[in-house]
Formats: C-alpha cells, structure tokens, sequence
C-alpha cells in the first residue's frame, strides 16, 4: 500500500469510529457546519468520496445504501433507515482500492483548490482536510471523541497554507477565524478551516 493510501486509510478509520459512536438520538443534532446535522455531515463525507471515485472512473456517482447523491459541496438527502457506517465504508474500500492501483492514482482530477493534480495529491491534501474537519464536527455534534492525529493535523495544515486562497474561493470553506495566541496544534488548525474550537 503506498503512503498516500496509508494516510488516507488511518483518516477514514478515525472518521469511521465517530460514526459507529454515533447514537440514534445524535444523528439528528447541530453540526459546526451551518444548517448541517451529524448525518448531514457524514452524508457531505460520502458524496465527496463518490465524486472523486466517479470522476477517476469516468462514471457518475450513484445513491447506495439510503444516501442519495448531490452536488459535491452539498448533503444530499438520506433515508430514514440508510446505513451510514455501511455507505462511508463502501466509500473508503473503493478510495483505498483506487490509491493502490498506480494508474488509477496518478490520474489528474480536472480541477480544484490546488488545480489539476493527481487525484492521490488531492487526497492527501484536500480528501485529508475533509477528513480531519469533518471528523471534528461529528465529535462536536454528538459529544464524542474530538481528538485528531496530531501528526495528520500538522501535515495537512502545512500543505494547505500555500491554497489557502483558492479553498475560499471554492465557496465551500468558511473563512480562517483568529487562534488564541496559545492554540495548540489542533486548535490552530480548526480555526484555519473556519471552526470555532
């Protein structure tokens, strides 16, 4: 398995547990995300992932297991018995196949934050960000876990200060609120992604 796949596996597992820890009565609590609830969030997650699949495939992305599908920066509709866990894990076995097959990685996404690259450089990158923030808001939402990957956290932060200004322009990322001058690593992250920790 390449690094790339490694990172982005260790990412999805995290993201994942926050789901399994989810109760019922959670999924229908406020997220960070403005107007987004818990499920919200983890549905945003699942058709980001079915977009990038679809688009290094050549494909559109389809509903599956109760969450239909949206334009990418949205939460598209989810069923009243849809099953989550089942719907991302489908998502992260697809992304993990797809990062470890060379030909596949390398294929150029046609756009985005950091322009036409790899869709394993926008994996690493953005697919990372998504990650991390929205694994943040599921803890906050439902009162679980906020903990990130410290090592994760610093990596993606650092890679993304050079496209700070290409994320807000996407319209999709809420602008880098101030971090109290003694935030640690976590904490000046979130408020580089707009979070209010």
């Amino acid at each position: 398995m390449s690094e790339i796949a490694d990172r982005y596996a260790q990412l999805a597992d995290a993201f994942l547990a926050r789901i399994h820890a989810t109760t019922d009565e959670h999924w229908d609590a406020p997220s960070p995300c403005q107007g987004w609830t818990a499920r919200d969030v983890v549905a945003h997650v699942i058709n980001g992932h079915r977009g990038i699949l679809a688009a290094v495939h050549g494909a559109r992305p389809a509903a599956a297991h109760g969450v239909a599908v949206s334009p990418m920066g949205d939460a598209p509709a989810v069923d009243p018995d849809a099953d989550l866990a089942a719907a991302f894990t489908a998502c992260r076995d697809d992304m993990i196949a797809m990062l470890r097959n060379p030909a596949l990685a390398a294929r150029p996404l046609p756009g985005g934050p950091l322009g036409p690259v790899p869709v394993e450089q926008a994996v690493d990158v953005i697919g990372a960000l998504e990650l991390l923030g929205h694994t943040w808001d599921l803890a906050r939402a439902t009162g679980g876990d906020e903990t990130l990957d410290p090592e994760a956290v610093a990596r993606t932060h650092h890679a993304l200060l050079p496209h700070h200004a290409a994320l807000l322009a996407t319209g999709a990322f809420d602008p880098s609120v101030p971090a109290p001058q003694d935030a640690d690593a976590q904490t000046a992250f979130l408020c580089f992604i707009g979070r209010r920790p």
